[in-house]
């Protein structure tokens, strides 16, 4: 069962980073991310802050792409085109073939995540220039130029001379280029002066640390969303797939807020309305509401709204851009607890997977 499960998430892995859309989305995303040095400039306020903002929303969004399109890429269209039929023909339990393409996306997507994490890490530390006598950081620009126009290259060469895969080998070279560039932009300062490898992630109180710190935390929600789209991509097409994923991402960002508003109309005869709604558990707030006079159409959001916060992924969890642009510190105690729910969530949704890959019609 494990070489079967192994075998199954090399495969997936390896076509998924195959796909040229793949290779898209990561040069699309690198270039975001270049430009934001340049567009953060006109904050008239702090710029570096809102770098990392902007930074941080790229790789989040852009994870949520890579997630939406691999898997749809991996599963969906397999069931569209009957390929899948090849493998659960064989002796190869169902919820084996459903986890193997999870674990395969989720491989492909922290493959890409790591090379787009390093291009956003060399660009925090690069900073905006917000004056003329600002310089350029050295070796972020020419290692971080290294890392993708070197795996272009390689890419290219290797396709024509060898007939190599070029967009997997250029996901493969991006990847090792930008760990050994990132390693030496950490021993080297920005005027090219050796400094210890701990030199750059304690500067500034520990800034860098903390950013990579925001970093893991977006990299727990992708596992979430990831296991959204190998669910969705069991019975649904590409454009689907990409709905389905978009609302639940947008539904999990805003969540706090819409249950916040749909306890409004119920609690404007109370002070210090929020904390009252926040000490009250569910079952009194719902006893509360059917008691107390209201339009239908209010009381019926509040369940609606209680009901898809309880099932669907809360993404505020792993957003660290407010922390961070506030100086505010994460814990390992609250990475802990956010892989725990992670963890938790995302063993939920591939139960939910499984039970929609069950009874679906293959043949």
């Amino acid at each position: 069962m494990i070489y079967q499960l192994w075998s199954i998430a090399r495969n997936s892995f390896t076509e998924s980073i195959r796909q040229p859309l793949f290779v898209v989305l990561i040069l699309v995303g690198t270039l975001m991310l270049v430009l934001n040095v340049f567009l953060a400039a006109y904050t008239m306020e702090d710029d570096n802050k809102m770098l990392i903002d902007m930074g941080l929303s790229v790789l989040l969004t852009g994870g949520l792409f890579l997630a939406a399109f691999t898997a749809t890429s991996v599963l969906s269209n397999e069931l569209e085109n009957k390929t899948v039929l090849t493998v659960v023909s064989k002796p190869v339990p169902r919820p084996i073939f459903v986890i193997g393409k999870y674990l395969g996306v989720v491989g492909a997507l922290a493959t890409a995540y790591w090379v787009l994490s390093i291009i956003f890490l060399f660009s925090a530390r690069h900073q905006v220039m917000q004056t003329a006598s600002d310089g350029f950081d050295g070796p972020v620009l020419v290692f971080g130029a290294i890392a993708i126009f070197g795996a272009l290259l390689i890419a290219a060469a290797g396709n024509y001379l060898y007939q190599w895969v070029f967009t997997s080998t250029f996901v493969g070279t991006a990847f090792i280029l930008a760990s050994i560039g990132a390693l030496m932009v950490l021993l080297l300062d920005r005027h090219w002066e050796f400094q210890t490898i701990t030199a750059e992630l304690t500067k500034n109180d520990g800034k860098m640390t903390q950013i990579c710190m925001g970093l893991v935390l977006i990299f727990q929600a992708l596992l979430v969303l990831s296991a959204v789209a190998i669910a969705a991509s069991t019975r649904l097409g590409q454009v689907m797939n990409l709905v389905v994923c978009t609302g639940v991402f947008l539904f999990g960002l805003i969540s706090d807020y819409l249950t916040y508003l749909v306890q409004k109309p119920f609690q404007l005869n109370i002070s210090d309305a929020e904390n009252q709604a926040a000490s009250l558990s569910f079952v009194d707030q719902a006893w509360t509401v059917l008691t107390t006079s209201g339009s239908i159409m209010s009381k019926f959001l509040f369940f609606l709204v209680n009901a898809l916060y309880a099932i669907l992924p809360n993404i505020q969890f792993f957003w660290p851009a407010d922390a961070l642009t506030q100086d505010h510190s994460f814990t390992p105690s609250y990475l802990a607890m956010t892989l725990g729910y992670s963890l938790l969530m995302t063993a939920a949704i591939l139960s939910l997977a499984v039970i929609l890959f069950q009874d679906r019609e293959v043949g």
